[in-house]
């Protein structure tokens, strides 16, 4: 049998039709997950979806690494924003009061925003931006990081950045206390900003030349100890560049959709190595977060 499976290899047609047949595999679940979506949600951009179990773990890991916590507190982090029952109410009741609500879905699914989230609760920034703001679901899981952490004592600010003036509907009620929206032209927003930023969240124009522009725009603003995450680096070396040039480390992370025909987009990150060890990592402490920069756990280069 093993024999005559061998000789019909040789022949062209049979040998395409089986490796083709093979690798429509990794597919044809894609296409049932196209038309359940087609019918199902009402997003035509920004798509949303949860990812699979162990993507969260890589994401937990790599969060882990470049913050200098353990794991099993990034993903104690991630459960939190994913168990936030108010924060979720909260973005239902707002998308079913807008007029935008048709193009919007109501089972809110966070993505690699959790990774945004688990940063923000571990670093306790003092200054947050995003560019690109869209309905605002960043806006407000990274206005909710900033409660928690005001709750432990420590004071942050997000700001986001969004030429639509729509843009940015779901931040209302206690997330507003914590954030904003600059309107216009986010380089020109960028280039009037004066904190020092912390945390820089690109995901705005995706053109890789406006990426890298904005980049380049708030290079003055950044110190040692700021991170920035590029929303965009899934598709273009932007921010893998950036770091190069300004002696930063870059990784990435490939998310990995549960049930959604998306590819999954990812997160960029650019940071300086802490030169201290896990085993030497300062505390945070409110008194340590008092000025404008980050209080990172370990001292940066």
């Amino acid at each position: 049998m093993k024999s005559q499976l061998k000789k019909l290899k040789h022949i062209w047609v049979l040998n395409f039709l089986r490796r083709t047949f093979n690798a429509t595999r990794y597919y044809n679940k894609k296409y049932m997950e196209i038309i359940k979506w087609g019918i199902a949600s009402n997003e035509d951009t920004n798509y949303t979806y949860d990812l699979t179990e162990g993507n969260m773990l890589y994401l937990a890991h790599i969060i882990s690494f470049v913050v200098q916590k353990d794991n099993k507190t990034i993903l104690a982090f991630i459960n939190e924003a994913q168990n936030d029952t108010f924060l979720k109410d909260h973005i239902i009741r707002e998308i079913q009061q807008s007029d935008l609500k048709k193009f919007a879905d109501q089972q809110i699914r966070f993505g690699r925003r959790m990774g945004w989230y688990a940063m923000i609760r571990a670093l306790k920034p003092r200054t947050v931006v995003e560019t690109g703001v869209d309905k605002g679901l960043g806006s407000v899981i990274i206005c909710a990081a900033l409660l928690k952490n005001k709750e432990e004592g420590f004071e942050g600010r997000y700001y986001g950045t969004d030429i639509n003036p729509k843009a940015g509907y779901l931040l209302t009620g206690k997330y507003r206390q914590v954030g904003e929206i600059l309107y216009g032209d986010s380089i020109a927003s960028l280039s009037t900003f004066k904190d020092t930023i912390d945390i820089f969240i690109n995901d705005s124009d995706h053109s890789a030349d406006y990426e890298y522009r904005e980049y380049l725009t708030i290079k003055h603003l950044l110190t040692d100890d700021s991170i920035i995450l590029g929303d965009n680096s899934h598709s273009t070396d932007k921010l893998a560049i950036f770091s190069t040039e300004e002696e930063r480390n870059f990784l990435f992370f490939q998310e990995s959709p549960l049930n959604h025909w998306y590819p999954g987009g990812g997160i960029g990150i650019s940071f300086k190595t802490p030169k201290t060890s896990r085993q030497a990592q300062n505390k945070i402490t409110p008194e340590s977060n008092t000025d404008n920069t980050v209080s990172m756990q370990a001292a940066s280069n």
